[in-house]
C-alpha cells in the first residue's frame, strides 16, 4: 500500500509492504523493559480485549500474547499483515487488512487499543472519534514509541546520516527524548492520565543493525532494489570501521496512556 503524505518525508512516496521481510525480521526489538512497563499498567493483560492498530508484523500482540489478553492486529499492509499470521501461527490472534480510518468495528468492543510507532500517520479528526467509539467506558487508548537517538550514539548517528545521503527528506531522522505529541483533537474525548520516557539501551550485531536501518521509511519502504543496495553496501563498510561485532545502541522510549472520557448526555 503506498503512502503519500506531504508532512512525511517531503511527501517521497512509501510502502512499508515493500519492507515487511526485513521488518519481520529486525524490527521485532523490544526489551522485556518495554513490555513490563505496559503489564504494571495493567494493560493489555488477561481479560482485556485489545485492539493494536498499525500492527506491522504484528510485534506487539505477538509478544503480549502470553499475558492473556485477547488481540486483534490492524494494518494498512496486506504484506505486513501476511507475515503477522505467518510470525502468530498457534496463537489466536485476529488480523485484518485495513487503514485504521477505515476500522468498523462495533460500539465499545475494546478495553484498549495500542498504536505503537504508527500515530502520526493517522487522520486524527476520524481518528479520535473511531476510537472514542470502539472502545468501552473508561477504556484506554495506549501510545507506544521507541527511537535511537542519534546526537548521544555515534554508531547510530553515523547510521542516521547515510540515511540521511539516499534520502535526504527523510523526516524520521533527529530523534531527541521528549513526549508523545498528542493532537488537541483528543482533548474532548481522552484524558491523559499517564506519560513516561526514559532510556534503554538495545543490543545489536552489525548484520542486525544493518537490518533494522534498512527497514526504516528512509531505506526499505521509499528506495528502488538498486538504491537500497547501494545503500547497504556503503552502511555494511560504514560498522566495519566504527562498530565492533556486537553493540548496544542508545534508544529512548515514550509511552503515553489516555483514558476515554465519560459521554456527555445529549
Amino acid at each position: 500500500m503506498k503512502i503519500t503524505d506531504k508532512s512525511i518525508d517531503g511527501g517521497k512516496t512509501f510502502d512499508w509492504g515493500r519492507t515487511s521481510k526485513d521488518y519481520a525480521k529486525y524490527r521485532d526489538i523490544y526489551p522485556r523493559e518495554f513490555y513490563n512497563k505496559i503489564v504494571k499498567r495493567k494493560l493489555c493483560i488477561n481479560g482485556q480485549n485489545v485492539l493494536d492498530v498499525g500492527t506491522g508484523t504484528g510485534v506487539i500482540p505477538r509478544n503480549m500474547y502470553q499475558y492473556g489478553a485477547d488481540w486483534t492486529g490492524t494494518d494498512i499492509s496486506e504484506n505486513q499483515i501476511t507475515y503477522a499470521r505467518l510470525l502468530s501461527q498457534n496463537m489466536h490472534i485476529k488480523y485484518l487488512v485495513s487503514a485504521t480510518e477505515n476500522l468498523d468495528f462495533s460500539d465499545n468492543s475494546f478495553d484498549v487499543i495500542t498504536a505503537c510507532q504508527c500515530f502520526w500517520y493517522f487522520d486524527h479528526k476520524i481518528t479520535s472519534a473511531l476510537f472514542d467509539k470502539i472502545l468501552k467506558d473508561e477504556g484506554r487508548l495506549l501510545l507506544l514509541y521507541m527511537a535511537w537517538l542519534p546526537y548521544e550514539d555515534n554508531i547510530a548517528g553515523a547510521s542516521e546520516d547515510l540515511v540521511l545521503k539516499y534520502s535526504p527528506k527523510w523526516s524520521g531522522a533527529g530523534e531527541t527524548m521528549h513526549p508523545i505529541a498528542i493532537p488537541d483533537v483528543y482533548e474532548d474525548r481522552f484524558e491523559l492520565i499517564y506519560h513516561e520516557e526514559y532510556p534503554l539501551k538495545v543490543h545489536f550485531t552489525r548484520e542486525s543493525w544493518n537490518g533494522r536501518m534498512k527497514a526504516c521509511r528512509g531505506i526499505g519502504a521509499s528506495l528502488s532494489t538498486d538504491e537500497i543496495a547501494e545503500w547497504e553496501k556503503e552502511h555494511m563498510e560504514l560498522l566495519k570501521k566504527i562498530a565492533p561485532d556486537e553493540f548496544d545502541i542508545l534508544h529512548y522510549v515514550a509511552i503515553a496512556e489516555l483514558k476515554k472520557k465519560p459521554s456527555t448526555p445529549s
